[in-house]
């Protein structure tokens, strides 16, 4: 813990608080209250997603309170700051998702800006929501200060019945009213329970996904993403956080030092393990990026091929993220990861320690009921799987948690969709059978723009009893609370005249999961032939704005779907200006 003044003669907010020359500067500071002593101190950013969008925001500004205790008890002065979020429950199922990745990137980049224009030495970040906890991860490994990442929480489940309910089975139950096996009275119900508090959704989900993959890329104190936001608990958390960055400032441990190739390969671990969300496969590449790792969706999925699959977790599974927390939570998961030689020990974790040494602490065992032994676990490979083939040439993703291995593969004749709407109005109206594929194009980063999530419609064809009966596929995304066949994240995006683009109806489309195949039955020539009467890509009405923008920068799903050239093009490094 830092003790009396700090050379600051190399730390970026000597540019705002030291010599003649900043007094303007510091009469600022004043201004706001702060000492002599205070200024004199390191500076850090204390970052924050709080709004009043949703449920998984609105408790982090009670908890960035604590993270400033921390900061100032360890001798540092802390500056909370707030940048956006995009929620993708509230944005899901129309036009308002298409500005939901994009947030991620105006998320890293706006804390960035914030950090480099007011020169803070070290970060800590607080994120509740989807795009959120990936975009302030990225900014840590931008800017390359001293980090750590702290997890809003989770939301506790609701009661109905007797079970326990999320915001996915309120999804599942507008299909089934759209059936007619729910009535709007039931409806009304279910929506009045399934959320009972703050906090991010309670399922593996991509927020509890992303948490953990805090957890195992090291850039979150271990077991710091598992009590739910409203226990108090998170607030000591919190606490520690802010203590903990002042140690790394001391020790000049950085966040590139702490993701590294090795760490990212845990992190995917952690995400296969757990049947997490298939969007860790964009964030993951993201986050490699801001460091100039090569880490791609095929790297992802390598890693998930020959990860066993043995937490237990909604979607796919029984339970919520607070049965894990109380299983033990993430370390014991990486605990059981180490006994199968799947974890790079020797990685770097915000406690100034390593992975090998922080797992060395965990006394607790797999419960085997949420956490299941790796030696007998739920399924041998991950819960989610890469595909590659002549109608994905740069991959596509698959969750297949849940899926008994012999149903994991499907044949079936495209029934083609030109965006998510003409989709879900179909699916409402049962307009498609049964055996079929489902095409929904035109949803990728490029050319929805925004690359929107599909799960109001994955959602309606479970509740219709469906899920099984038919398969998707999409360039766009789908929801962390989505379940059944569903292949997202198929590259070349339609908008790049990826061969989703050019399938017809009636073409013979096979999705393998076993053996991580995506193929139509369409001959190379006869696929040419299509590319060359090809019209070119769909007209969006996104003709200025921020989506425009979004849509001119970014890149590949393959690659994360990024804006920027990323570390390997950088000539500085923030945090040594």
């Amino acid at each position: 813990m830092l003790k009396g003044k700090m050379d600051k003669s190399k730390l970026p907010s000597r540019h705002v608080t030291e010599g003649p020359q900043r007094a303007p500067h510091r009469s600022y500071f004043y201004a706001m209250g702060l000492s002599e002593e205070e200024i004199a101190q390191p500076f850090v950013g204390v970052a924050t997603c709080w709004n009043e969008a949703a449920p998984c925001n609105i408790s982090l500004n009670r908890q960035a309170q604590a993270v400033k205790l921390g900061v100032k008890h360890a001798n540092g002065t802390p500056r909370e700051f707030t940048t956006i979020t995009v929620t993708d429950g509230i944005a899901m199922g129309h036009e308002g998702m298409r500005s939901s990745l994009a947030s991620r990137e105006a998320i890293a980049d706006t804390v960035e800006l914030t950090m480099r224009g007011h020169c803070y030495d070290a970060i800590v970040g607080l994120a509740g929501c989807d795009k959120s906890l990936p975009g302030m991860m990225m900014a840590m490994v931008r800017l390359n200060v001293p980090s750590v990442f702290i997890y809003g929480g989770s939301i506790l489940p609701g009661r109905l019945d007797g079970k326990d309910v999320t915001v996915q089975d309120v999804f599942e139950a507008v299909g089934q009213h759209q059936a007619g096996n729910y009535s709007d009275e039931q409806l009304a119900v279910l929506e009045r329970v399934a959320c009972p508090s703050a906090g991010a959704c309670g399922g593996q989900f991509t927020a509890n996904t992303m948490a953990c993959v805090s957890e195992a890329i090291g850039l979150a104190l271990p077991n710091s993403s598992g009590a739910p936001a409203p226990y108090e608990s998170r607030d000591q958390y919190s606490v520690a956080s802010g203590e903990a960055v002042m140690k790394l400032l001391e020790k000049g441990i950085r966040a590139r030092d702490v993701v590294t190739r090795k760490s990212l390969e845990n992190a995917a671990r952690v995400v296969a393990c757990t049947g997490g969300s298939t969007n860790a496969g964009l964030h993951l590449p993201a986050i490699a990026h801001e460091a100039g790792i090569d880490f791609d969706l095929f790297d992802v999925c390598d890693i998930f091929r020959d990860t066993p699959y043995f937490v237990d977790l909604k979607p796919g599974g029984q339970f919520v993220a607070k049965d894990l927390y109380e299983a033990g939570g993430v370390p014991v998961v990486l605990k059981e990861l180490r006994k199968a030689g799947l974890m790079h020990e020797d990685c770097m974790t915000a406690t100034g320690r390593s992975m090998g040494e922080e797992l060395d602490l965990i006394t607790r065992e797999a419960d085997g009921r949420v956490i299941y032994p790796v030696d007998a676990p739920l399924t041998p490979t991950g819960g989610v799987v890469g595909l590659k083939g002549n109608l994905a040439p740069e991959g596509a993703i698959v969750k297949v948690a849940g899926i008994p291995t012999q149903e994991q593969s499907f044949t079936g004749p495209a029934r083609i969709f030109e965006c998510e709407e003409d989709a879900f109005e179909a699916v409402k109206k049962r307009e498609y059978e049964e055996g079929e594929v489902i095409v929904i194009r035109n949803e990728g980063p490029a050319g929805g723009p925004g690359m929107r999530e599909m799960l109001a419609t994955t959602a309606a064809l479970s509740g219709q009893g469906m899920g099984k009966k038919v398969a998707l596929i999409t360039d766009g995304r789908f929801s962390g609370a989505t379940r059944g066949f569903c292949v997202g994240h198929v590259g070349p995006e339609a908008a790049h005249c990826g061969p989703i683009a050019l399938l017809k109806q009636g073409d013979v489309i096979t999705i393998d999961a076993v053996k991580g195949e995506l193929s139509v039955d369409v001959s190379d020539e006869e696929m040419a032939q299509r590319k060359e009467a090809w019209s070119g890509p769909r007209e969006t009405i996104y003709a200025s704005g921020a989506l425009w923008k979004y849509a001119q920068l970014v890149g590949s799903t393959r690659l994360g779907a990024v804006t920027h050239p990323g570390a390997e093009a950088e000539k500085h490094v923030y945090a040594d200006i």
